[in-house]
């Protein structure tokens, strides 16, 4: 499917064209969505929030290539609303931070433990590793230096490492 042909005739007043666009990444805006809120009520609140915010918005994408980018960019700044809205209103209950799993550490799988890292470094781990974008992207779509990006892909590994060598197999290494 090319996504870019479907985008163009949305931006020319096309609502199915709209719509085709909008299924063809839905699976990809929940994932991200998920990662961020792992709430299904949350996330799909904030892809609601970001399809129609992106619909409005859609006369003022200049380049129809980075359009994933520009909705990714719309959907994590909702879910950011909507997360730091829950912060203040909810308390952190502690047993959320601790992993899911039967039997302690032996069983834990990769997506569990990504689920179990901070915000801003799960929100980059799922970018790069999940949707397969480069540094440079995420740099872009996060408005944070490449650096930065480096540095939380670093820890996040790092984390996920300390994580995982409670199975008793080793080292986890990462390509």
């Amino acid at each position: 499917m090319d996504l870019q042909f479907y985008v163009k005739r949305a931006q020319q007043g096309d609502r199915q064209a709209f719509v085709t666009a909008m299924r063809h990444v839905e699976g990809d805006l929940y994932s991200m969505a998920r990662s961020i809120l792992r709430n299904n009520e949350d996330c799909a609140d904030a892809m609601q929030e970001a399809m129609l915010h992106a619909y409005k918005s859609l006369p003022s994408l200049r380049e129809t290539a980075y359009f994933k980018t520009w909705l990714f960019r719309i959907l994590i700044n909702e879910c950011n609303r909507i997360f730091s809205k829950q912060s203040r209103t909810l308390p952190i209950d502690p047993s959320v931070l601790e992993p899911s799993v039967n039997g302690g550490y032996d069983k834990i799988e990769l997506r569990e433990a990504v689920e179990h890292l901070d915000e801003p470094m799960r929100t980059v781990i799922s970018l790069h590793y999940f949707r397969d974008m480069p540094v440079k992207e995420i740099s872009s779509l996060l408005e944070l230096s490449e650096g930065a990006v480096k540095t939380r892909l670093y820890r996040a590994r790092k984390a996920l490492i300390e994580a995982l060598q409670y199975n008793g197999e080793g080292k986890v290494e990462f390509q």
